[in-house]
């Protein structure tokens, strides 16, 4: 389903969406079962992520900042759009969205229209800017502004 007022093509989307699923297949979830996919677009290149457990469960990483990780050490540093997909296993029960921290993470190398996708599939998908998701969120001018005090 095609979203007015989005920011990439509905064919962007569509191919963020299947790479993020693809994503999903390889996540490492032995413990939730809950396996997650994301797929980012920066700097005009897909870059997937999956979520990676550990047993000490702070280790863990989210498919999100996974996917950002491996833009920035690749040299992104301009992001456009996300794609995330999860669920259970192999299946994706719901349009998930990113957690406080990837929504943080992303909104360092984004700004406020990037695009967040959550999906079902390259059909069933919700759109929402990361303004939305992050109305408040820290930046660099707080640091800036709490220097000049």
């Amino acid at each position: 389903m095609w979203r007015r007022g989005l920011l990439v093509t509905e064919y962007q989307v569509e191919d963020l969406i299947h790479e993020a699923m693809k994503a999903r297949e390889r996540a490492y979830a032995p413990y939730s079962k809950f396996r997650v996919g994301a797929a980012l677009l920066a700097d005009g290149k897909i870059y997937q992520g999956c979520n990676i457990e550990n047993a000490s469960y702070g280790a863990s990483n989210c498919a999100e900042r996974t996917a950002v990780f491996a833009a920035v050490a690749d040299g992104a540093r301009h992001f456009q759009a996300i794609a995330i997909t999860g669920g259970k296993e192999e299946e994706a029960d719901d349009a998930i969205w990113p957690c406080g921290i990837c929504r943080q993470v992303l909104s360092e190398f984004a700004d406020e229209n990037m695009q967040v996708i959550a999906a079902k599939n390259e059909r069933d998908y919700q759109v929402c800017s990361l303004k939305k998701l992050l109305p408040h969120g820290f930046s660099s001018d707080a640091l800036s502004e709490s220097a000049e005090r």
